[in-house]
């Protein structure tokens, strides 16, 4: 299983397939990144 390369929970290879550019394998940010916003194919931290 796939895990996420910002906060090391594991995701499903769906989740991967559907929000990661094509030849990405983990993903750079998942939803239990709190920290992370994704905008467009671009992930940044979130501002406070």
């Amino acid at each position: 299983m796939p895990t996420c390369q910002n906060c090391q929970s594991f995701v499903t290879e769906r989740y991967v397939k559907v929000f990661e550019p094509e030849g990405v394998n983990r993903p750079r940010a998942c939803p239990h990144c709190e920290d992370m916003v994704r905008r467009g194919k671009t992930v940044r931290e979130k501002k406070n």
